[in-house]
Formats: C-alpha cells, structure tokens, sequence
C-alpha cells in the first residue's frame, strides 16, 4: 500500500507495513494455498496439484505493482493475481494449473486476505493500547491527591484528582479494547461462497472444504457467505473509529492543558521534538496533533463503511470497493494516534505546583460551593447562598482570596461565629482536601481496572 508523505506522517511504518500491497497480495495467495490444501485432503483436487500450487504462493515471485495495474481493467485485483499464479503452475504442471482457485470466486480471495491483515493490524493496536492504558493507569495512581481544575464548558469549575482525570482516560481505551476483541471474534471469518455464495461447484464437500481452511488459517466459518451482509465486518471497523474518537479525547485535554498560558502537562522536549524555528518558547505537543487529526479524518471512513452496507443483491457494485478503499485508513489513523499518545505519556511532564498555581489564582471561588453548603446548615440555603454571592463580589473587587473574606464574615456575625468551626470552614478551601471524592472514586475505579487488564492479558488474543 502506498501512502503520502502527509499520510505517512499521521501513521506508523508497522501499520503501513499490514497494509502493504505485498503484503495484502500475500494474504491473499495465503487463501489460495489453504484452498487447495483443503481441496486436496476432500479428494476435489489431486495432492500434486496443491502441492504444486502451494509451491508458488509467494508474493516475491510475482509484479505486484503490474497486479494492481491489471486490476483497475480486471475490475478486481483477485482476477490477475489468480491468472498469474495459474500462469506460474503451469510452467511446472499444466495439468495441476487446471485447479487453481477451484470453485471459489474473486470476493473470497480479497475478503480473506482483507480479514487475515486485519488480525495482524488489530494485534497491533491491542499491543498498542496495553501500553498506554497501563501507562495512564501507572500515572494515575501516583496523582490520586494532585488537585488539578476540572473544567466545564472550557471555564474553570472545581477542584478534582489529576488521578481522577487519568482514570477518565484510560477507561474508555479498556473498553475499547475488549469490544475490538468481541467484535474481532464475530467478524474474523473466513469468506468462502463461490460464484454466489453457494459454494455450488465443491457441491457437499463445500462445508468441509471450508472447515478445513478455516482450520488451516485460524479463522473461524461464517453460518454461510457474507458477500453482501456486511454487518459483521463494518461493526469491527466502527469500533476502530470509535477508539480513535476516545484517542482523541485524550488529545483534546492534553493540547488544552499544555496552553502555554496553562502550562499544567507537557510533551517530553528534546532532539527537535515540538520546536519552532521562530519562535523557540513554544512547546507544540505534537503528539496531541496527530491523535487529532486522526479523529478528524476517522468520520469519513466510518461514514463510507455504513454508506456502502447496501450491497446489491449477491455482490456488491462499487460499494464494497469503496469499503476495501476506506478500511485501511481507519488502522492507519488509529495506530497513529496510538504510537503518538505513547510517546507522549512515556515521557510527560506535569507540573503540580502549576495546577496549584492556577487553582490559587481563582481566588478560592472554586470552593464556594462547598462554603456555601457548611453555611446553610447554620442559616439555611436560601440565606447561605445569598450570602455566598456577596462574598465572593466583595473577594474579587479587592483582589483577595474568598478563604479570607469568608472567614472574616463568620468573624463579625455573631450568629455564624457561635455555630461554625473556623478550622472547619479553612479546611473546604484546602486544594489537596479537595480531591478526596475524586480520590476515592479512582482508587475504586483504578482497581477494576486493573482487574479487567488483568484478565484481558490472561485471554488468547488475535493470532
């Protein structure tokens, strides 16, 4: 496969290396060596001529790039890789180039050589989300008490557990996980029908035919062919834009928290990584870019999967060429963005004392709520907010901390100084105090956790 240099910098050489022509075509010829093995052990065609055809499944013997040439003619890139490699028996065995591709047709071929480097490229991407969620999982637990502002609607709101938001993190990619894995289950199905998906021509032994391929590529059979019902294989692919989605979440908070004007994470530096050749004060966190461009471009081949499912009939015209056009950006966005993130967590700065530079420099209003709640219980809600409102003004017209107007104001009532504890009331406007309900709830989320990683590692995955 080949890719642009803009592609090439969104992706990574492994995942272009799946998707390569070669390797797609030897993919390929991986069926049709299957195929006639299969055949052979029926007694449908005779072993000499598996053996024979066996022997020049190669892609090395063979001019991919005139392949894919002949198949914009051909109408698919199966109709010249099976005439050449007929071509090829032949020169050997005239007789055993009579059996090539026997009873199969052109989609069988593309759709297992399709599922067979998807299994290679969703191994990829489990490999590479155990390594970030147990990263993000790692950071987490050493952040349980780091306060850190959450934010809604992009404004400052209260105060949370850096810890709590890593946790956010690394859940959705967990589950991401596991629902590739499920899904991976359903849809890594060998694609054997024939003409029309009847496998008419292998008559009864076409079931064991298939079985036996099946076995042969550790594949599992299809109830029967899925040329035309694409739901199986376009959920697994949704699933992959879903988890770019999730990857760029992640780059959505990271970019925002690196801001220079924020300044709480920050990309690893070094050997040119990030830099400006104007203006050398810029931190860019790159790898938060390429995870968002990622998620930008993984709508529109989610959009062409779903767009393509109604197939014609038995085969599909246009729709599922278009399917096979699209699937391999979703793995290439998807990896990017993965390798990306890796890099980036591996090495990630955070600067606590600036969480808490920024906390302070909110002049404690992000603890007002809780001021607020310790005060209805001696003046109602009702008096205790209105009260609130007047304090906080009073704390941003003189440029003070809330903690101290507030304290002051218990000070001179004479009712709210009988009833509240001073030490009490100072203690809802400790950042680190703060965190507990976030601490608590992560401490219980990071063990489930890492309970599922536990078990997710413990299962067989993609071969």
């Amino acid at each position: 496969m080949s890719v642009s240099i803009f592609d090439s910098f969104l992706t990574t050489p492994e995942m272009i290396a799946v998707f390569d022509d070669t390797a797609v075509v030897q993919a390929m010829f991986r069926f049709e060596e299957a195929l006639a093995r299969a055949q052979a052990a029926e007694g449908i065609i005779p072993d000499s001529a598996a053996r024979a055809i066996a022997s020049v499944c190669n892609a090395q013997l063979y001019d991919i790039p005139a392949l894919v040439h002949a198949s914009r003619r051909a109408g698919s890139l199966a109709i010249p890789l099976v005439k050449e490699l007929t071509k090829t028996v032949a020169l050997f065995n005239q007789e055993s180039a009579s059996h090539v591709h026997w009873g199969s047709t052109s989609q069988d071929v593309i759709d297992t050589g399709m599922v067979l480097v998807t299994r290679e490229a969703l191994s990829l991407l489990d490999q590479g989300l155990q390594t970030l969620t147990d990263n993000l999982l790692r950071l987490a637990a050493q952040h349980l008490t780091t306060p850190i502002l959450a934010r809604t609607l992009m404004q400052p709101a209260q105060v949370t557990s850096f810890g709590f938001k890593l946790a956010g993190w690394a859940a959705p990619l967990l589950r991401a996980r596991l629902q590739l894995r499920q899904a991976a289950q359903r849809a890594l199905q060998l694609q054997l029908g024939g003409a029309v998906g009847t496998l008419a021509v292998m008559g009864a032994k076409g079931p064991l035919v298939a079985q036996r391929m099946a076995d042969d590529l550790d594949l599992s059979v299809a109830d029967a062919a899925w040329h035309t019902q694409r739901d199986e294989w376009v959920r697994l692919g949704l699933e992959v834009a879903v988890l770019s989605g999730s990857l760029g979440k992640i780059a959505t908070d990271l970019s925002l928290l690196a801001q220079g004007e924020i300044a709480e994470l920050a990309e690893p530096s070094g050997n040119g990584r990030g830099g400006s050749s104007a203006m050398p004060h810029k931190r860019n966190p790159v790898s938060a870019m390429i995870a968002l461009a990622a998620a930008t471009r993984t709508p529109q081949n989610a959009a062409a999967l779903l767009a393509g499912m109604g197939q014609q009939h038995e085969r599909g015209l246009g729709n599922w060429q278009a399917e096979l056009a699209e699937w391999p950006g979703l793995f290439l966005s998807a990896h990017g963005a993965l390798s990306a993130l890796n890099e980036a967590v591996a090495g990630l700065q955070v600067d606590a004392a600036r969480m808490l530079r920024n906390i302070d420099a909110l002049q404690g209003l992000v603890f007002a709520e809780a001021a607020s709640i310790y005060l209805a219980g001696a003046i109602g809600r009702p008096q205790a907010h209105g009260l609130m409102e007047q304090l906080t003004q009073r704390a941003v017209a003189d440029g003070r901390q809330l903690a101290e107007v507030v304290l002051e104001a218990v000070k001179a009532d004479e009712r709210l100084r009988d009833q509240l504890d001073p030490e009490v009331l100072s203690a809802l406007f400790d950042p680190v105090a703060a965190t507990a309900p976030a601490e608590a709830l992560a401490r219980r989320q990071l063990q489930g956790l890492r309970a599922a990683m536990d078990a997710l590692q413990a299962q067989a995955v993609f071969a």
